[in-house]
């Protein structure tokens, strides 16, 4: 990591984006860490483009932006949970995941990318999830997240070969973080999965993005900081 510049959590409001900014905090690499959410000041919601543009506009005049993590997501709420088969889909929950986890993030990019510094590093990186996977699904299911999932490692990709033209040291990438114990997983965690507490999940977050080169932009990772199959 530089030291110096600006860090950036969205999300913050989060179990993972929380435990994100303290570890950022605690490291000390960044002269400020921002953290961004919903309840913020300014606030940031994925499902509200102006709001994206503000908060963003408000980043700007913060310092060099050197690294912004995207710790948002959407599995389940009151009203829908995963699909197990395809006669659960709902058009109102797919809107839902596509929403959050693919235009919310990719409105994101159009607004933060441009603020990267042109030379030196940065890094942008978004928590996808290995379900969003296409090589990997070998269970089928969880239609609208896997797809929405699948979206947003789309869009990083494609952003990431359009910031090269102009920013040769930037890095985009999506993470999976693993099974972490969240509100957004923690119904859905099976006994002998790997969970781990947020804090955990944000130092190994952390140590791979320390360790990530311009030739990766535009890769998918794990937390181990394996490459996951699209």
């Amino acid at each position: 990591m530089e030291n110096g510049g600006v860090a950036a959590v969205i999300g913050a409001g989060g179990g993972v984006g929380a435990a994100l900014v303290a570890a950022l905090q605690e490291q000390g690499a960044y002269s400020r860490v921002i953290p961004l959410s919903r309840g913020s000041a300014p606030a940031l919601d994925l499902t509200d483009e102006a709001s994206i543009a503000a908060a963003c506009a408000h980043l700007a005049g913060q310092g060099e932006l050197r690294l912004a993590i995207d710790a948002t997501g959407f599995l389940h709420d009151a009203r829908f949970s995963p699909e197990k088969s395809l006669r659960q889909l709902d058009p109102a929950h797919m809107a839902q995941a596509f929403a959050v986890n693919a235009i919310g993030p990719a409105l994101l990019m159009k607004h933060l990318l441009p603020l990267a510094p042109r030379t030196g590093r940065f890094v942008f990186a978004s928590l996808s999830a290995r379900v969003g996977s296409i090589g990997d699904n070998h269970l089928g299911g969880w239609h609208s997240y896997r797809a929405s999932k699948a979206a947003l490692n789309q869009f990083m990709r494609t952003a990431a070969v359009e910031l090269a033209r102009t920013r040769p040291e930037a890095i985009c990438v999506s993470l999976h973080p693993g099974t972490v114990e969240t509100k957004l997983s923690s119904p859905f965690a099976r006994s002998g999965l790997d969970v781990r507490p947020p804090e955990t999940a944000a130092r190994e977050l952390l140590d791979v993005i320390a360790n990530l080169t311009p030739a990766q932009t535009g890769g998918f990772f794990d937390h181990k900081g394996l490459a996951v199959p699209w």
